[in-house]
């Protein structure tokens, strides 16, 4: 944060009650942790199972996906239309600082997936790629 070098934004809410407490870590989002007395510490997780109904309503992927999945490929996105835009203008060279997956990113990552399958097939052995 601003105040405590080291933490970055290192925010923490603890709220305690009559039945319990409840504990929420800014860079752990997903998970909310319920301390009903005398009882075992219990874990509620976005969307997951124990959570409210309401929590599937405003959650925008699935549980189990960090919210800011879909950032990602809006990253992606926004990177692809830079570099289109920018050919448009420079005669079909893109801007050399544009992130976004090329072509080759694309088949390097299929032969790692066939990698996988075919070590899988024959117990987990290495493969080459």
């Amino acid at each position: 944060s601003q105040v405590a070098p080291g933490h970055e934004n290192g925010l923490k809410l603890r709220i305690y009650g009559s039945k319990g407490g409840l504990e929420w870590v800014q860079a752990d989002p997903n998970y909310l942790w319920y301390t009903p007395f005398g009882q075992p510490k219990q874990l509620i997780t976005r969307n997951g199972a124990g959570a409210l109904p309401v929590a599937g309503r405003v959650s925008r992927v699935p549980s189990g996906h960090p919210e800011g999945y879909l950032e990602g490929f809006a990253n992606i996105y926004q990177e692809a239309a830079r570099a289109i835009r920018a050919a448009r203008r420079k005669g079909g060279k893109p801007p050399k600082d544009v992130v976004f997956p090329t072509i080759q990113d694309g088949v390097e990552g299929m032969a790692f997936i066939e990698a996988c399958v075919k070590s899988s097939k024959k117990n987990g052995a290495w493969t080459k790629l």
